[in-house]
């Protein structure tokens, strides 16, 4: 027996659900309290549903599988062009159901409570990162208001303000000096911040199996090992490693018309966060490869000499998705021969 297919749009406190038959036809639609949504699926008959990936998706996909039912999440922009109408959330939920019974269509993959885990701390990172270069920005430029310049860099601002703060000779008033002082020190206090982030992702990094796995590739160390485990999982969910890197954004940008096909620069698609945590892994890597004599080494060097260093890059950071997703797939340790 066929199961029945539901669309459930998600939100803070209404949910709305549609039921759909295996021909497309609207069977039945329902309104939810968020405080009855668990013991309503606990007591419903085994069904597909599917929602988008969006704020706590994975927390309600984790709880409905809990429950016996077969559950999928799907990106938002592959629903719009299915919604019929005005925007409404029974339209949406109605959408997301039709969307789904689609035979080529592509879902999102459902974390774990450990992959969240790791999800978030890169996510808390990342903000921290941001405002540490707003951070770094803001001091820059207020102390070129008093005709001091600094050089770009994190580390040029925090070897620098030191020896400004103490020389008497610059521009700087005793109010400017204590509040270029504070920067200084919410700067510190930042640097604690992401280096604690830093050690905490390392030891779980060390805990999880598939990251040890993965750190023993060229360009790969906890930072990358552990974001990836948290955005792919067993990388099942992938046909084959072009299929990840396809969904990195790491492959050309197609335009064809005609039969004439052009290549663009890389799609830029997915997990933005991962993609360039790839790069700088592959810039690493190439910069180091020229003492290496590895099968990939020899290759990186090799497109080095034909491609200018950043496309290099590039390439090189597909193939380590590729390589990453092969490793993980098989559960197997890098090959360096």
């Amino acid at each position: 027996m066929n199961k029945i297919t539901i669309g459930l749009d998600i939100a803070k406190n209404i949910f709305h659900l549609v039921w759909l038959s295996n021909s497309g036809k609207v069977l039945k639609k329902k309104k939810l309290k968020r405080t009855n949504m668990k013991e309503y699926f606990c007591n419903l008959e085994p069904a597909i549903v599917v929602m988008e990936a969006c704020g706590s998706s994975n927390y309600w996909a984790q709880s409905i599988q809990n429950y016996g039912h077969e559950v999928k999440v799907i990106a938002p922009q592959y629903v719009v062009p299915y919604r019929k109408g005005n925007k409404n959330d029974f339209n949406d939920a109605e959408a997301i159901a039709e969307a789904s019974q689609r035979v080529n269509m592509r879902f999102v993959p459902i974390k774990s409570v450990e992959q969240q885990d790791i999800q978030l701390l890169h996510r808390i990172r990342e903000r921290r990162i941001k405002c540490r270069t707003a951070l770094v920005n803001q001091t820059r430029g207020l102390l070129a208001e008093y005709g001091i310049s600094l050089s770009q860099g994190v580390n040029q601002v925090r070897k620098s303000i030191p020896y400004i703060l103490e020389d008497a000779s610059n521009m700087l008033t005793p109010l400017s000096r204590r509040y270029i002082a504070s920067l200084y020190d919410e700067l510190i206090e930042v640097d604690k911040l992401i280096t604690d982030l830093d050690s905490e992702i390392k030891a779980l990094s060390h805990q999880i199996e598939q990251c040890q796995k993965l750190e023993t590739m060229t360009g790969i160390g906890p930072i990358i090992a552990t974001a990836l485990y948290s955005a792919i999982g067993d990388g099942k969910t992938f046909k084959s490693g072009r299929h990840m890197a396809a969904w990195l954004g790491l492959v050309a940008k197609q335009h064809t018309t005609g039969d004439n096909p052009k290549l663009k620069g890389i799609s830029k698609r997915g997990n933005t966060y991962l993609r360039t945590q790839l790069i700088n892994g592959a810039r690493a890597a190439l910069v180091k490869s020229g003492s290496k004599a590895d099968k990939v080494s020899l290759w990186a060097n090799n497109l080095r000499e034909r491609l200018p260093f950043n496309k290099a890059v590039v390439a090189l950071a597909n193939k380590m998705a590729r390589m990453a997703w092969a490793m993980t797939v098989k559960q197997e340790r890098y090959k360096f021969v």
